[in-house]
């Protein structure tokens, strides 16, 4: 391993463990609200469509504030924001508990989208302060594993409380879910804000040789970068690349939040408890697991990216038209 490398995966093992958490707690809210309406639903006299319609307009707010939230990050700094979204969308996670018609649903959803705009550009921000383009692919992949394991542990913990604490201290067993689950997003922003290092060059568990080593491989990547082309809001919205990334993006959230929102209940009219519900729903969220880390460490290897994009959403593509059929 040369030394270089050697930086990196120092920086990984600091870095990574704290961005991985903060991300399964986002997750970990898009889960819940599924197995919140498992009795949410009966208990606030939701239908259907208002349940979709109030779990769905979430991204009303993260849409409306991403790149709001975006140019503010790029002002005061991705740690610092970082922190403060992953607070806010505690609050706002655990204030779900306490809504009472739809109405109310809806102004937290909103509120709640708002709040975590921004997570997940700010975060790829952030990573782009710390690894070199030759290294993100994994480093990306990592952290995204946080996103299956946020179903294989959340969707059994979100089935247990809501059977185990159903009628604890007067509160219905979805309230208790959302109370205690936006504890780990509350405690990783203050972990955040006093732990993790903005840059290499603030970081204290790096020696001067070391900073001096990564941060000018970053250096020279970002002016290579910007001397082929200066980034600015205007032309990186008028670049056909982003727009078609745009339009990928949709099509990856659609399936896996739409799997997210109401798997739970479909399963569930299979006559499985709120619990078996939990293990069941987790079951593809191990495959993603894998498949992930199968497929990263390939692009890396290889280097090509293309087919390593496109080969899982034909599969996922597939898997979607076969569930029809189930």
């Amino acid at each position: 391993m040369d030394f270089e490398s050697a930086i990196v995966r120092k920086a990984a093992w600091r870095i990574l463990p704290i961005i991985m958490v903060c991300y399964f707690a986002a997750f970990l809210d898009r889960v819940n609200i599924g197995f919140a309406a498992l009795t949410m639903n009966k208990d606030l006299g939701f239908t259907a469509s208002q349940f979709g319609f109030g779990a769905g307009i979430f991204f009303l707010g993260y849409v409306l504030f991403e790149l709001p939230s975006n140019i503010v990050l790029s002002k005061v700094g991705a740690r610092r924001w970082i922190a403060r979204i992953l607070i806010t969308w505690a609050i706002l996670s655990a204030a779900t508990a306490f809504v009472w018609n739809p109405a109310s649903f809806y102004v937290v959803r909103i509120l709640l989208g708002a709040a975590e705009a921004g997570f997940f550009p700010g975060i790829i921000f952030f990573m782009t302060l710390w690894f070199p383009a030759q290294y993100r692919g994994r480093m990306f992949a990592t952290f995204n594993i946080a996103v299956p394991f946020s179903t294989i542990i959340g969707a059994p913990l979100s089935g247990y409380i809501i059977e185990a604490m159903n009628g604890i201290g007067g509160f219905s067993g979805w309230q208790w879910m959302f109370m205690l689950e936006a504890l780990p997003a509350l405690i990783m922003g203050f972990v955040v804000f006093f732990y993790l290092p903005e840059t290499p060059e603030k970081a204290t568990f790096l020696t001067s040789d070391e900073k001096t080593v990564l941060m000018k491989r970053l250096e020279t990547e970002k002016n290579a970068r910007e001397a082929k082309e200066k980034f600015t809001i205007g032309s990186a919205l008028r670049d056909p690349r982003v727009l078609l990334m745009c339009f990928i993006a949709v099509g990856l959230v659609m399936g896996t939040t739409g799997i997210a929102i109401w798997m739970p209940q479909f399963v569930k009219e299979f006559g499985l408890t709120n619990m078996q519900t939990g293990f069941v729903t987790a079951i593809p969220a191990i495959f993603m697991a894998l498949s992930m880390i199968l497929v990263a460490r390939s692009a890396d290897r290889t280097g090509e990216r293309v087919w390593h994009a496109a080969g899982p959403f034909i599969v996922s593509a597939l898997g979607f038209t076969l569930a029809a059929f189930a």
